[in-house]
């Protein structure tokens, strides 16, 4: 296993001073944002695929610190009914050009949500079968919106020898691991799953039976977790509150080992492990209860504990 970083952990600096942090943490792999859900602070997409001395200079200022791109990440609403729609379906076949000039393999993205009918302005996440329209709702967005996305654009990333990872996040038509394997059926193995744990359990899943279930479909991987916290005793998992402040909320994303025990990361790397994955887990850190140093540090340490751990149990 090798650890990275999703550079948006570290969005408040420079590109320079970022990669400075990254190689401190004595990280060996960072994954880029560019644009959509992700500000993008440390790359430009348009000028990365103008420029050939732009791409040169990144790769040198990667190359000089030992470091390599695990991913590109284009995470966005490419099924938007509005304007964003048209903007993030760019991206994502810009992000599929890019990452051929760059030999970067995998593409990290999600997989979007539509509107609930032709005649609506804004995304429905569909997550209850009654009232039963719901269920009209939910195969209108899958046949008219969702399929005809996506089965162009898996052929488009398979000539070019790309795996799209999909991230399974809430208010997405792909959120667990069957709306994703209903994905997968449709348009084929170039899709597979950027693994997040901490949306499975916000939701109320468990990592462990999920990654047995996803097997071989995982295809990269984000350390980031959740906390359930005692709000949720009253008022359940479901929370429309925004995630700062933290207090109050019946859970908040959380720096590794902050909500899942040190010895569950454990769990976790022996199960990728045992369905074949053994590659990077890219640091998220979306932790608002501490400074990104100090959440980055405390991720990094504690996947390195358990890296070593594993090994020791291998050997």
């Amino acid at each position: 296993m090798k650890i990275g970083l999703n550079t948006d952990g570290f969005g408040a600096l420079p590109l320079a001073e970022c990669l400075d942090q990254v190689a401190s943490l004595g990280l060996t792999h960072v994954e880029f944002g560019l644009g959509g859900w992700s500000s993008a602070p440390h790359v430009d997409i348009a000028d990365l695929l103008a420029s050939g001395a732009s791409r040169d200079r990144l790769k040198g200022m990667l190359s000089e610190r030992g470091l390599e791109i695990s991913a590109l990440n284009c995470s966005g609403n490419q099924l938007h009914p509005g304007r964003i729609g048209p903007a993030d379906t760019r991206l994502a076949y810009d992000t599929l050009e890019l990452a051929s000039l760059l030999d970067v393999e995998r593409i990290v993205m999600m997989s979007g949500l539509p509107a609930g009918g032709p005649d609506d302005r804004h995304p429905n996440w569909i997550t209850s079968s009654w009232p039963l329209e719901a269920m009209e709702m939910l195969d209108w967005q899958w046949n008219e919106r969702v399929l005809p996305f996506w089965k162009p654009f898996a052929k488009a990333a398979e000539a070019k020898g790309k795996r799209i990872c999909v991230e399974q996040h809430g208010r997405q038509c792909v959120y667990n691991t069957e709306s994703f394997f209903r994905l997968r059926d449709a348009v084929g193995p170039t899709v597979g799953v950027n693994f997040d744990p901490s949306h499975l359990i916000w939701m109320g899943g468990d990592p462990l039976s999920a990654i047995a279930a996803l097997g071989d479909s995982i295809y990269h991987v984000h350390g980031k977790d959740s906390r359930i916290e005692q709000r949720a005793r009253i008022d359940g998992l479901l929370d429309p509150k925004h995630v700062t402040p933290v207090e109050g909320r019946s859970w908040n994303f959380v720096s590794l080992g902050h909500g899942t025990a040190v010895h569950g990361w454990l769990d976790i790397l022996k199960a990728l492990q045992r369905v074949g994955y053994d590659d990077v887990i890219s640091i998220e850190n979306e932790d608002y209860s501490l400074p990104a140093p100090e959440a980055v540090a405390t991720s990094a340490a504690t996947l390195r504990f358990c890296i070593e751990q594993s090994a020791k149990t291998r050997s």
